[in-house]
């Protein structure tokens, strides 16, 4: 005998639910074997402990303490950092009224830790002079110089004014000499990250090769607003394999750099070049070859695409705007500890316990699909998270925790909606099946009403909050994806497969869906038929109950029948003879 289509289609949707976990399982377990992942989902800061460092600001000679402000850009903008890398609940904050604390889960790699100790203070400036480091010293230079002629003061200030920031009057003979004593292991000692943007600055490019005497800042970081990583093309269109980085100045920016590349495009030289400086070294140091109007350079060199995203993620969330040093990195424990983390779990456990045990009361051998259901959605939840945990690096705090205790409630809500929709056609004398399919009509548009509430809530939640709050959200919203696909894929297509059997078809009365326990069963255009074997206080609810049910024309018509039957009963009066 050839199935129904409702089990066709129900034996359809429970395929394709095996499908999603195992498609989830064999995704994590391939991260497991090839990708040092685990089957367990991390933890965030409050349940593992982390590392801690704390930044203490870098001023110029002579520049004021940073401000409140400045200090809360820095802590923006280090947070942007952290979520780029992939690392979720960490803490950012002020340590007083200068030092900036981050508190970060586990153990950071050192991308992430470069991210974070890295001021990114990003500045064009023109090359005046270059020439190869040594690549030792040449002499140890005595305590107490012998005096001569070279004791002579050479002048610190240019002979002439400089006309523009490539202009060689710059290198006086003071810079020359610093510079031809400058060596490349000094440049950290230097401070050149937080150099004088108006005067020249004495570096080494980022593999201490050549050192450079630089003239002024003439564009600042402050005005790229975009930059991204890519793979250099060209003129085909093809992929050479190379990345780079493509930086997207503001109006501001853009105008400045096409005046400084208009004048670098008629020098020669070295002169003709421009250097990129981050955090104090030359990065790339690029000639020019043409002029830039249009505000779109593009930085290459010999970047790998770790490395390009790195410097792109640093350049497009802005430079700090101070400079850093670390004064301290800790390793710290855990703020609430595995204690809390098992009492947050002993809730959990108990709001199951309770919403199976009303569920087995109320809907009796029924209510076992309940907790098939709440299995099933406990487990994508699982495999969700240990997902997330490997690829975006989510980490399960306890307000996450808290968010998959709420989400029992929901699920089971949504369970216990189609279920009494369900009774509410069978008080109508539906038989069962029809009773499920048309229950579930009923069902679905109130579940996916309320799921979509609460998915908006989480969501909004995710985007305006942070730290652990994002935690709760993220779990609260997935968790209310999960129950639309467990109600549509599991607990509606085992409704239809259960309502062929017996035991529930026939209405038994350990099955939750007895049609006499329900109360008066409907048998259309307002009549009722008395439930029998009920009790006298079990019929005047029912009663009420029947003509809250009742439309206002089957209300009209039962009027109308009454009065009828009252006209007819009265006998007529007749006139002696």
């Amino acid at each position: 005998m050839a199935r129904s289509t409702p089990v066709k289609k129900a034996l359809r949707s429970l395929t394709w639910l095996l499908v999603i976990v195992a498609g989830l399982t064999a995704i994590n377990g391939g991260a497991v074997l090839w990708n040092h992942a685990s089957w367990a989902p991390k933890l965030a800061l409050d349940l593992e402990g982390g590392t801690q460092i704390i930044l203490s600001p870098v001023v110029a000679n002579g520049a004021s303490a940073p401000s409140s402000q400045q200090l809360e850009q820095a802590v923006a903008i280090i947070r942007q950092r952290i979520d780029a890398s992939g690392v979720s609940e960490a803490e950012i904050n002020t340590q007083g009224s200068q030092n900036v604390v981050v508190s970060i889960p586990g153990i950071p790699d050192q991308a992430t830790i470069d991210r974070i100790e890295s001021s990114a203070k990003l500045e064009f400036r023109p090359v005046l002079v270059s020439e190869q480091a040594p690549t030792s010293a040449v002499g140890t230079p005595s305590a107490t110089p012998t005096p001569g002629a070279s004791d002579t003061p050479l002048p610190s200030t240019p002979s002439t004014s400089p006309t523009n920031a490539s202009d060689l009057a710059w290198v006086t003979p003071a810079l020359q000499k610093q510079f031809n004593d400058f060596s490349c292991d000094k440049v950290d000692a230097a401070g050149t990250n937080v150099a004088d943007p108006k005067k020249p600055l004495i570096t080494c490019d980022d593999t201490s090769t050549y050192k450079y005497i630089l003239g002024p800042v003439e564009v600042a970081g402050e005005t790229i607003s975009d930059a991204t990583n890519g793979q250099v093309t060209n003129s085909q269109g093809a992929s050479t394999g190379k990345w780079a980085v493509n930086i997207v100045f503001n109006a501001k920016g853009t105008k400045q750099f096409a005046e400084v590349t208009t004048r670098l495009d008629a020098l020669t030289g070295v002169r003709n070049q421009f250097a990129i400086v981050l955090d104090g070294r030359i990065i790339s140091a690029p000639t020019t070859n043409a002029v830039i109007t249009d505000g779109k350079p593009q930085i290459t060199g010999s970047f790998t695409q770790a490395s390009s995203k790195t410097l792109a993620d640093q350049l497009k969330f802005g430079a700090l705007p101070i400079g850093f040093k670390v004064e301290s990195k800790d390793i710290i424990s855990a703020t609430l500890g595995s204690s809390q983390l098992q009492s947050g779990l002993l809730a959990g456990l108990i709001g199951l316990i309770l919403v199976v045990l009303y569920s087995l009361l109320q809907y009796r051998t029924l209510g076992l699909l309940t907790v098939a259901s709440l299995v099933v959605a406990a487990v994508i939840t699982y495999l969700v998270v240990v997902l997330l945990s490997w690829r975006e690096g989510y980490r399960l705090s306890l307000a996450g925790v808290a968010g998959l205790i709420v989400a029992i409630g929901i699920t089971a809500d949504s369970f216990i909606v189609y279920f009494e929709r369900i009774r509410d056609e069978l008080r109508d004398g539906r038989p069962l099946e029809s009773a499920v399919e048309a229950g579930w009509k009923r069902a679905i548009r109130t579940i996916v009403a309320s799921d979509t509430v609460n998915f908006l809530a989480a969501a909004i939640l995710f985007i305006v909050a942070v730290g652990n709050v994002k935690g709760f959200a993220l779990t609260l919203g997935l968790t209310t994806i999960v129950d639309l696909v467990v109600v549509a894929l599991f607990t509606h297509p085992m409704l239809q497969i259960i309502a062929r059997r017996p035991f529930f078809a026939e209405g038994h009365r350990f099955s939750g869906l007895d049609p006499k326990a329900l109360g008066a069963i409907y048998r259309g255009r307002a009549t009722f038929r008395d439930p029998v074997n009920v009790s006298a206080s079990k019929k005047a609810s029912v009663s009420r109950e029947v003509q809250k049910r009742q439309t206002i024309a089957e209300r009209k018509a039962a009027e109308l029948e009454s009065q009828g039957a009252s006209t007819s009963s009265k006998s007529p009066k007749g006139k002696d003879s």
